[in-house]
């Protein structure tokens, strides 16, 4: 989205704002479907940016969804519930019996407890359910899933479970994995998994829901080059491990992060024993970059001037409006004879960013969130939010 885009739909919001751009998105979805194939399933996890659901691409296969809160937007939104994989750790008996009241596609047993909740689910309907079993990392473990021996023994025993038709496994390690060595290590031991099951329990792997854990480059110019390089070191494993099971890649972060803008008005200049800094009306509790710290690297900012002074680039630290002197975006950034009143867009911002902050840190609002399409135009989806509205106890 260019500078002169960007002023025409700040026109029409409020900052702090976050414009998520639909396009963009959906150039994403198809960059990935054309490097995967169409053998390799996609599945878009909302908790990166639940916002985009109502648009969602349709090339995603599958929806996967972690807690009540997701499941209540995928209500409103009124997506195919069929498509929806529901999983998280923590999965009460309401949670299961909501999700097998909406009808979700598949569920994830990720302990002992969820495969109980969602075969007594299942039988009380005279029904049954896919479930997907998750495997913990096996290369260090964590409160995700549940080990492979586990694993084995439910399927082994999987006779005992008559409401539940285990239909594969859910494998994912973690996020902003920069080399392919990973993924291909771990997409090789799916494979012996599945070999093994087949042999020593006569059992077949009918579907992998695998999430690839591929970085997102917020600080590099070519941060596009990267990624793609990314995928293509990982396609052809995709492929091959395509060819064993029903493969299913689940990404959130990758798809959803280049298609944000961050919008925030600077509101106060001043110099400091010596260093530039700059308020502004956003801040930490709502930009999220994995990796930054203390503002010590730059991301991509357009600088949205609000008068046509020029020549005077200076390097400014950025800093938001909470108490605290974490509340640090990015040091030493170069711009242009910034002033009060400008706005600054942070871009790569579609994911996280809008969910992963202290949101109500210090009670300020909450930002704006719109899409945008160029054949829809903008669409507001949540007006600004306050959060210092609670009832007060009578004195």
């Amino acid at each position: 989205m260019n500078d002169q885009k960007l002023r025409e739909l700040l026109s029409r919001v409020s900052t702090p704002s976050y414009i998520f751009d639909l396009d963009l998105f959906n150039e994403r979805a198809g960059l990935v479907h054309e490097y995967f194939g169409d053998k390799v399933g996609m599945c878009f996890s909302i908790k990166a940016n639940p916002f985009l659901l109502g648009r969602l691409p349709e090339c995603f296969d599958k929806i996967e969804v972690c807690s009540p809160g997701e499941l209540t937007i995928c209500e409103k939104t009124g997506v195919d519930m069929k498509k929806i994989i529901f999983s998280g750790v923590n999965k009460t008996f309401e949670d299961v019996e909501r999700a097998a009241d909406d009808g979700v596609g598949t569920f994830t047993a990720e302990s002992f407890l969820h495969l109980d909740l969602i075969n007594d689910a299942a039988l009380r309907r005279n029904t049954v359910f896919p479930v997907l079993l998750r495997v913990t990392d096996v290369k260090g473990g964590s409160q995700f899933g549940m080990d492979e021996s586990d694993v084995l023994g439910i399927i082994k025993n999987r006779a005992d479970y008559k409401g539940v038709d285990i239909v594969g496994i859910h494998y994912f390690t973690g996020t902003q994995k920069r080399k392919a060595k990973p993924v291909i290590r771990e997409l090789d031991y799916i494979a012996d998994l599945i070999k093994r099951i087949g042999e020593e329990y006569d059992f077949t792997v009918r579907r992998v829901e695998y999430g690839t854990g591929l970085a997102v480059d917020y600080f590099a110019d070519n941060a596009d080059e990267l990624e793609r390089e990314r995928l293509a070191e990982i396609s052809e494993k995709l492929r091959e491990t395509a060819e064993l099971c029903e493969l299913t890649v689940e990404m959130g972060r990758f798809f959803a992060a280049p298609c944000g803008y961050y919008l925030t008005r600077v509101m106060d200049v001043k110099t400091n024993q010596g260093v530039n800094y700059a308020v502004v009306d956003g801040g930490m509790n709502q930009l999220k970059y994995d990796g930054q710290l203390q503002g010590m690297q730059i991301p991509k900012i357009i600088h949205l001037k609000n008068n046509d002074v020029t020549g005077d680039v200076q390097p400014w630290t950025l800093c938001g409006s909470l108490c605290t002197t974490a509340d640090v975006l990015t040091r030493a950034v170069e711009l242009d004879s910034l002033k009060i009143g400008d706005v600054l867009v942070f871009c790569r911002t579609g994911a996280y960013s809008s969910m992963e902050g202290m949101a109500v840190f210090l009670s300020r609002e909450m930002p704006v969130i719109s899409e945008y399409s160029e054949r829809d135009g903008l669409t507001v989806l949540r007006e600004k939010l306050y959060t210092d509205v609670f009832n007060t106890p009578n004195r």
